[in-house]
């Protein structure tokens, strides 16, 4: 973000499928000296991009502010939206929430922006500990676990039965679409170093 003469305080509302006030976010940023508003009308899901808020981002330079009504304007998670504002702060852009009261131009906006950045790391472990957690269970049970196979339990066959009959490595691999090295783990079990090739 380049420096620039004079820093502007932009304003960005958002309003999604069932939630029809973008009007008033609009009015509560004018109130807030918010001398440009983007905004994105009608999306809801997650995931979505926001042309609004992707050209104001493409804006904003360092001194500028971007002010929001409410946290949640800005993203469908806590993560992603730690990330957002980290990504703003370290361009030298300061971030306003008008519901919450964060404002990281003030000492007590940024502590409660670190706040939020630890809540984000803490719900990334969470997840982590529990998509763990239920790889071990379904191992457990033995289930299979991670990508679907390349090979399902009859090709495998085949391509054992083909091998003991001198067929290559290659015109396996050929023949099924998949890298050479696929078949060597299943046929030779000393990592292919005695296999067949042509």
């Amino acid at each position: 973000m380049k420096m620039c003469e004079k820093s502007i305080r932009y304003g960005y509302a958002r309003s999604s499928a069932g939630d029809r006030n973008l009007e008033q976010q609009i009015e509560e940023l004018t109130q807030a000296a918010c001398s440009r508003i983007y905004s994105d009308d009608g999306i809801a899901l997650a995931g979505s991009s926001y042309p609004g808020l992707d050209k104001l981002t493409k804006k904003l330079r360092r001194g500028d502010t971007l002010v929001v009504c409410r946290l949640d304007r800005l993203g469908h998670s806590l993560r992603d939206l730690v990330e957002l504002i980290d990504d703003l702060g370290s361009g030298g852009v300061h971030f306003v929430s008008l519901a919450e009261g964060i404002d990281t131009t003030r000492s007590e906006g940024r502590l409660l922006f670190h706040m939020m950045a630890a809540l984000a790391e803490f719900e990334r472990s969470v997840i982590s500990e529990r998509t763990k957690a239920g790889m071990a269970a379904a191992r457990a049970a033995g289930k299979h676990v991670g990508r679907k196979p390349a090979l399902d339990r009859k090709q495998r066959a085949e391509i054992k039965k083909a091998y003991a009959n001198e067929v290559p490595v290659e015109t396996l691999a050929k023949r099924y679409a998949v890298h050479p090295r696929t078949i060597q783990r299943l046929v030779v079990p000393d990592n292919g170093q005695n296999s067949k090739s042509t």
